[in-house]
């Protein structure tokens, strides 16, 4: 079977600077993916540079179609949702607003509700605050926003970056129960960017580990979790 992503030969710049160098992936459809390494690796840009968010060369495939240089709005239409690092909720919003922004497209009011009413099967806390201003949750049920978000895109792929940060544990362990139940009930494929290595590489099917915008490793994550060089040398544990 054909990967759902295929990046190949990727590069992306800030300006003249690059920061990425012939960076290549595959994600297969219905699995889970994470990028590893320390700041600075280039793991936000690539989810930026799959959005077209930053300048990029090389290519990016999605179910079969090239991608690249697409408008990010366009990708967006492809059914791949970008949940970025710090959630990107509209804090002024209700949580209820805030769902119903990523439809806004929809015409079909029951379908808009059914999504609504599936999304809160997963984040049922949500629903308890769903007037409530998104700027007034805790940190932990503002990242379930911004994925409960992604979630009414319907997306094929989601594109995670750092959800766990500056959450308590029992939160992370919450949020990572409910990705799981979202990959295996939904089918949603997930490319997981997580400074916590051992709490991506226990999620994830596959890893890839990056050092200064170039991987360094690709493997299982049950191998890439059982190797002491490069748990010490590029995951910090």
């Amino acid at each position: 079977m054909a990967p759902l992503l295929e990046v190949k030969g990727l590069q992306a710049f800030y300006g003249q600077t690059k920061v990425l160098f012939d960076l290549g992936f595959d994600i297969a459809e219905g699995g889970i993916t994470t990028l590893l390494g320390a700041n600075g690796a280039g793991k936000t840009t690539t989810l930026r540079a799959i959005c077209n968010m930053v300048r990029t060369e090389g290519s990016v495939r999605f179910a079969g179609k090239d991608i690249r240089g697409l408008p990010t709005e366009e990708i967006v239409r492809q059914r791949i949702a970008h949940v970025p690092e710090g959630r990107g909720t509209f804090t002024t919003l209700t949580v209820d607003e805030n769902l119903r922004i990523a439809a806004y497209t929809r015409r079909d009011k029951e379908g808009v509700k059914n999504e609504l009413d599936r999304v809160f099967g997963y984040f049922p806390r949500l629903k308890e605050r769903v007037q409530q201003q998104a700027g007034t949750l805790s940190g932990g049920e503002q990242q379930m926003l911004a994925i409960a978000r992604a979630l009414m895109l319907k997306p094929r792929l989601m594109l995670l970056d750092e959800p766990s940060f500056g959450l308590a544990p029992l939160v992370v362990v919450e949020i990572f129960r409910i990705l799981r139940r979202i990959n295996e009930e939904e089918k949603v494929s997930i490319l997981l960017v997580e400074q916590n290595a051992a709490l991506a590489l226990d999620l994830a099917d596959y890893a890839y580990v990056l050092e200064t915008g170039r991987v360094v490793m690709a493997d299982r994550s049950s191998v890439v979790k059982n190797d002491e060089g490069i748990r010490k040398s590029y995951l910090g544990y």
